[in-house]
């Protein structure tokens, strides 16, 4: 099952062997060994690896429900200490992976979780110091010492009071206040930038430091923001304007020490907040 679930999220049967420390010729024998099991062509071979058929993908959804099951009878039954340290940006907070902690708890009681949230330069450092094992940032630093594993791509919109659809982009952001989180945010530098590459005047940078409070000022009209696609979707905010390329689009990043290896919890942990965000996705 672990072999079928890596060559599928992998696309390649090489890149498998590898992470799974396989032959390639023994992961080719597994994948054919399930085939044959079910009598399917589970996975469509081309040029640049592998993709999953409709059957492949719906016994791709269902082994990892099982291994999900797996990896928390471990955890239960050999008694692995019940602790998780994760970290998240600020624009991000418990918005998105609380859901997954409620699961978390449902199923350990007892579980103790430390959250710290902030800037991506924050974070790496609460990674590099050993306060928290894992983390979800927008951007990466490219520390030599932090491994980088990119989940999602997010699109970035910009919000503010009287958006339709005639507004001009140049137009709406000119001398405009900037509503952001802290003065390290990643989404400042990235506003700056914009102003910076169409050459237009900013208004003043308002430090608001809470999510759902940076959504309200900015529809009450104190300034704009920028904010990830979902996450206006999530607040029910339909009025928004696209960000020209090339700002458009951030890339979220899981990090962690470099030989940092998952417990069973974390593992669960990562993998019910990339179920919850499909959902989200497909919603």
């Amino acid at each position: 099952m672990k072999a079928f679930v890596s060559v599928a999220e992998l696309k390649s049967i090489s890149a498998a062997a590898s992470k799974l420390n396989h032959l390639q010729s023994n992961m080719t024998a597994k994948i054919k060994k399930i085939e044959n099991h079910y009598n399917q062509e589970l996975f469509i071979r081309n040029s640049k690896g592998v993709t999953l058929t409709k059957d492949g993908e719906k016994l791709y959804h269902q082994f990892k429900k099982i291994l999900f099951v797996w990896e928390e009878t471990e955890n239960v039954m050999k008694q692995h200490d019940e602790k998780l340290r994760v970290g998240t940006m600020i624009s991000m907070g418990g918005t998105q992976i609380s859901p997954a902690l409620n699961k978390l708890y449902q199923t350990y009681p007892d579980l103790s979780v430390t959250l710290k949230t902030g800037s991506t330069v924050y974070i790496e450092s609460q990674i590099l110091l050993g306060k928290i094992d894992l983390a979800y940032t927008i951007g990466s630093l490219k520390n030599n010492n932090i491994k980088y594993k990119k989940v999602a791509i997010e699109e970035m919109v910009v919000i503010g009071q009287g958006i339709n659809r005639s507004t001009i982009f140049e137009d709406y952001i000119s001398e405009k206040n900037l509503l952001v989180l802290s003065d390290n945010c990643l989404y400042l530098s990235i506003l700056q930038n914009m102003y910076s590459n169409f050459n237009i005047t900013q208004g003043e940078i308002i430090e608001v430091g809470d999510p759902e409070s940076l959504l309200q000022f900015a529809m009450m009209g104190m300034g704009i923001s920028l904010v990830s696609k979902r996450i206006a979707r999530k607040y029910n905010i339909e009025q928004y304007l696209d960000v020209p390329s090339p700002f458009r689009f951030v890339d979220l990043y899981l990090i962690t020490r470099l030989n940092h290896e998952f417990t069973p919890i974390e593992r669960q942990f990562i993998e019910l907040t990339n179920t919850i965000d499909e959902m989200e996705i497909n919603n």
